[in-house]
């Protein structure tokens, strides 16, 4: 898809949503062919209005007046068509009486050949007037759409038949009864839940999580199987409202060929749409499933349906026997059928899939690669690395500062290592985003913004460091003091970036989890860093550091016992310091397997 990846967003879904379309202008060329409105909802089938004409017969160039009567309705869609070729473009032209509530449409090239409202306000009562064409056929049938309110309709309601004088009888019975045309192929209750036998071997089927039973109430699961010219698809998962799947070109939102199941009133609406861009699907008015059936049952919704592999006459709908990425997505859905955006990034599979090819059983992910990768990275830098490189400058000096490596402290060298891979990893992950959106994002809150500092204080302290003055310089104590300063707001910035970003849809992690988690991190890093403070207070209470290489001995203390306490202040610093860094690790395990399991 377009998108992200979709989303996104959603993500950065939170609080907005869209609808499916409608047509309150009467502006309705979309459905010239299927005279359907995009309600998102199926007809009803005995229409409470009626079609009337004053005659029976006509000439090329006759007008005929047509009349359409019944309670309140607020839309409407009238046409004439040839009867016994009810799906064949409409024919004739309409006259306007009263242009307050009715306009003149243009279907396929014959212009003014139907007419529909101008706007949503009731009305009981509409009058045209038909004029026949030069080459009308013998038979014509006036054919109507009314839509009492959005979710209520009828679709084509039959009108009366006129024909031209000395006629012949019509080779095909003609419809003249009240019932509405049947508009969508017959539905179904599906008895029992799906089931997971045959993927892999029979059927083509994407389970998140993987290998998960779609009998089970949080597997979300979708199958193809292919028989003959035709494929019959079977689509689960946890959702009140919708689900929906799309093949696409790419991993991005727009242009792609979408199917939804949509809970209507505990009720399941089956409907191709297509996708334009980000903004909502657009529900077409043609049908082109066949054998449709549907479930929902303690909260999971399942549905099911056929759809041949080839559909030349239908623009959007694309081949089924060639490869796509394939998207799963679910939603909320009103009582009336209409759809919000999803909240959570939509499952993706991690390539190109033909589902009519050899049967696969795979899975997917709701995350992009990239994007998984610059999370991973930026809790490795800044849950270990550069934590751990503080603590060490901090309160290793005088432990390590009689221990060397490469020429160096070891305290210095190990933190200026720490620090250095901090910077490195930062770099990389901060540009993976970038590269995956192909620019900035502007639905992922203050995310961005607040990364885009800590990258630049980032660099700001390494170059800082790298112009370092003496141990001795007169600048030094002011160094010192923009040093702590600057990474010290590098780093809380960082944790509420990463706060931020984890419920963002595209690393929506498991929630309330990760924020808790995030939490318990934080509280152990103070925590130890608080322990240390502490320890580093006692012991100055008893020795007074001159230097980083003599200590002075107070005069209540021995030799011995000073020296007792300096042994006993290293060791436990370095219990700490393990202690600490592995706890780190825990936590870094913890939140990389479940960027992982997303």
């Amino acid at each position: 898809m377009e998108l992200p990846g979709l989303a996104f967003a959603v993500w950065m879904f939170i609080c907005f949503y869209a609808t499916v379309d409608g047509y309150p202008n009467g502006k309705v060329r979309e459905a010239c062919t299927s005279m359907i409105p995009c309600h998102g909802s199926s007809p009803q089938l005995s229409p409470e209005h009626t079609i009337t004409v004053n005659g029976t017969d006509f000439k090329p160039g006759d007008s005929i007046e047509v009349h359409l009567s019944g309670p309140d309705f607020e839309g409407f869609f009238i046409q004439a068509r040839d009867a016994e070729h009810l799906d064949s473009p409409a024919v004739g032209a309409f006259m306007l009486v009263d242009r307050r509530h009715s306009q003149l449409l243009t279907c396929g090239c014959t212009k003014n050949s139907a007419v529909s409202h101008t706007s949503k306000a009731k009305k009981k009562y509409i009058k045209v007037y038909w004029v026949s064409p030069g080459d009308a056929p013998k038979h014509v049938q006036f054919l109507a759409t009314v839509v009492k309110k959005y979710k209520t309709f009828w679709v084509k309601i039959p009108g009366p038949i006129v024909s031209q004088p000395n006629a012949p009888s019509p080779t095909t019975p003609l419809h003249t009864t009240s019932e509405a045309i049947s508009t969508s192929h017959p539905i179904s209750y599906l008895s029992k839940r799906f089931n997971a036998s045959g993927c892999g071997s029979m059927k083509f089927c994407i389970r998140n999580p993987s290998n998960c039973d779609p009998e089970s109430a949080s597997c979300f699961f979708l199958s193809f199987r292919q028989e003959k010219s035709s494929v019959f698809i079977e689509m689960s998962g946890p959702s009140e409202g919708y689900l929906a799947f799309a093949l696409s070109h790419d991993q991005w939102m727009g242009g792609d060929d979408a199917y939804l199941c949509i809970n209507e009133d505990h009720h399941v609406h089956v409907s191709t749409a297509r996708l334009k861009g980000r903004s909502p699907p657009i529900l077409d008015s043609e049908n082109v499933l066949e054998d449709v059936s549907w479930r929902l049952v303690d909260g999971v919704l399942q549905c099911s349906f056929r759809r041949s592999i080839r559909l030349p006459a239908y623009k959007g709908r694309f081949n089924l026997d060639a490869s796509y990425y394939i998207f799963l997505a679910d939603g909320e859905a009103n009582e009336g059928g209409l759809i919000y955006k999803h909240r959570r990034q939509p499952l993706i599979t991690n390539g190109i899939y033909n589902v009519t090819d050899l049967p696969q059983d795979i899975g997917g992910s709701r995350s992009p690669r990239l994007i998984k990768a610059h999370g991973a990275l930026m809790f490795v830098a800044w849950i270990t690395t550069v934590s751990i490189g503080v603590i060490v400058a901090r309160f290793f000096k005088p432990v390590w500062s009689h221990s060397f490596l490469f020429g160096k402290e070891m305290w210095f060298q190990v933190h200026r290592m720490l620090m250095l891979t901090t910077v490195m990893l930062t770099s990389i992950s901060f540009v993976l985003p970038f590269v995956y959106r192909g620019g900035w994002s502007q639905q992922a809150g203050f995310h961005p913004y607040l990364g885009c500092t800590v990258m630049a204080l980032t660099i700001f302290q390494s170059l800082m460091a790298g112009f370092r003055p003496s141990r001795h310089a007169p600048r030094r104590q002011l160094f010192n003091w923009f040093h702590w300063s600057t990474g010290t707001t590098a780093r809380i910035l960082a944790v509420v970036t990463m706060f931020l970003g984890m419920d963002l849809p595209a690393l929506d992690l498991p929630d309330p989890w990760d924020t808790y988690t995030m939490i318990g991190f934080v509280a152990w890093h103070v925590g130890i860093d608080v322990l240390l403070e502490i320890h580093s207070y006692c012991l100055i209470r008893k020795v007074e550091v001159i230097d980083d290489d003599r200590v002075q001995i107070l005069q209540s203390l021995t030799s011995a016992e000073a020296e007792a306490s300096q042994n006993f202040g290293r060791l436990f610093k370095q219990i700490v310091l393990t202690i600490y860094v592995c706890g780190n690790i825990v936590f870094l395990i913890a939140f990389l397997a479940a960027i992982n399991q997303i």
